[in-house]
Parts: C-alpha cells; structure tokens; sequence
C-alpha cells in the first residue's frame, strides 16, 4: 500500500492491512512466520513541511534462529507506533549530531509517496528483542564438541582459561619468587 502526500494533503489515510507470511526476512535470519496485521492512520502534520505521521498497531509473528542453540525460535510481535516522516531533502546529509530525545521516532522519505509495507517491516525487526532463544531454559551449544545440549548431554569439560590475566600471573610470580 502506498501512502501518497497529494492524498494526505486532502484527508488522513486509514490503513487495515494484512501482509502474506514470508514477506519480511532480515538478513536470511529473521522470517515472518504469519500474517502481519496492521491498523492505524497516516495524516499530514505538517502541509508547508511535508511532515506525515503514522499511527496504529501491528502484530505478527517472526522466526529466526535461537542465540543459544540455532533451533527456530518463534517471537510473537504486538506492537503499538507512532512515527514521523519528513521528506528527504530536510536531511542534513553528511554531519554526525547527537540525537535528540524523540529524533529516534523520526525517518525521511523520498519523492511524494511512502510505501507502509516498509514503515511496517522497520517497526517489526526494531521490535523484534536482541536476543532470541527457543525457550529460557535452552542449554545451547557444547563449545567443545557442537552437540546441542537440549538434545543430548555430552561428558565435555571444557576448561575455562582466561588469558587475559596471564600476564598479572606471571609478574605475581616473579615477584614472589624475589622475595
């Protein structure tokens, strides 16, 4: 669905959208794994700046691989946004700033136009939690010999060495034996 600036210009734009399973993926990880469902509104804030916001909710669920043991791990997203769009030419291109409180919330679009299938997939993988496990009591991956801990339980005892205090250990060392 295409939202157009000379249609916001008129009147605000309601949105019920459903997108098929499999049209958002992230990188070959994260997949959609239903429908998506969408609803809100999309108006002109700002006619002289070209200002739209676009309110509404939105649930589906993802899939992607668990951050623990690379079994599919599910995620169901039920999102509720508002967000700002300013046309691209108000973009200062080029400087690094600090961003403001509320800047976070705010996107550029180009032309005369914005395609709500790409507000809705960037609002679903920003929902999307940082790290995704199949359940909370996964026991991951044996980092000595790759078997899936939640499948089988391997004898490895991995010993924990920890280099970075090896040099402390030798000066520890020499000076107790000076003494």
């Amino acid at each position: 669905m295409l939202i157009s600036l000379q249609e916001l210009q008129l009147h605000p734009v309601k949105f019920n959208a459903d997108i098929p399973t499999g049209e958002i993926e992230y990188d070959g990880r994260a997949k959609q794994a239903s429908v998506l469902h969408a609803e809100g509104e999309a108006r002109l804030v700002s006619n002289a700046l070209g200002e739209i916001r676009i309110r509404g909710k939105l649930s589906a669920d993802m899939e992607a691989p668990c951050d623990r043991c690379l079994e599919t791990a599910c995620c169901s997203i039920d999102k509720t946004f508002d967000l700002l769009y300013y046309p691209a030419d108000q973009l200062e291109g080029g400087r690094e700033e600090e961003i403001k409180e509320g800047d976070s919330e705010v996107a550029y679009y180009e032309g005369n136009r914005l395609q709500l299938s790409d507000v809705l997939r960037e609002v679903v993988l920003l929902a999307m939690p940082m790290q995704l496990v199949c359940t909370e009591s996964c026991k991951g991956i044996c980092p000595s010999c790759g078997q899936n801990r939640n499948v089988q339980l391997c004898d490895c005892h991995a010993a924990a060495v920890d280099d970075r205090w090896s040099k402390l250990k030798t000066i520890r060392s020499e000076i107790s034996s000076r003494n």
